[in-house]
């Protein structure tokens, strides 16, 4: 079942509970597919719809940090719960140990005739290394990933 339909089925579900921040929260992730589906003119792909709900989710982490720093606690913890139910749609996050594997392997892959790649080399290792974590289904902070590149082709 895709997610959209997924979502679909949950909103239903919410109105039948009468969950509120449930159901505001769902309609506003399905707004945000359907949004990204009629400027693509054409169905999302999983990869896609995972995309989306990831900068959702990137877009409410950065709310959360500005209503903690404007003192509203209840707005950051509101946002928080967003973020919560946004994530059970998106495939299982990677752990900083899986991240580190999928780099180190990169690396490996990127050395040639023995010569490892340096800091200058960051952008590719980046794209790689992406690559390889959407194509094995995982889903990772890119941020967290661009330190990790980082202290490991500095190494």
């Amino acid at each position: 079942m895709s997610i959209s339909k997924k979502i679909d089925a949950d909103i239903i579900a919410a109105m039948k509970a009468k969950e509120e921040h449930r159901l505001t929260t769902l309609r506003m992730v399905k707004s945000a597919l359907k949004s990204k589906a009629i400027d693509k003119r054409a169905e999302l792909t999983d990869a896609e719809e995972t995309q989306i709900l990831s900068t959702l989710i990137k877009q409410r982490k950065e709310s959360v940090e500005s209503f903690l720093k404007g003192n509203r606690p209840e707005l950051a913890a509101k946002e928080r719960d967003e973020i919560a139910m946004i994530e059970t749609y998106l495939p299982q996050a990677a752990s900083e140990d899986q991240i580190r594997t999928v780099v180190h392997e990169v690396i490996d892959q990127l050395t040639v005739n023995g010569v490892r790649p340096g800091p200058k080399d960051m952008g590719p290792a980046m794209r790689v290394v992406q690559q390889y974590i959407l194509a094995n289904g995982l889903r990772a902070d890119g941020k967290l990933v661009s330190e990790i590149v980082k202290a490991e082709l500095a190494k």
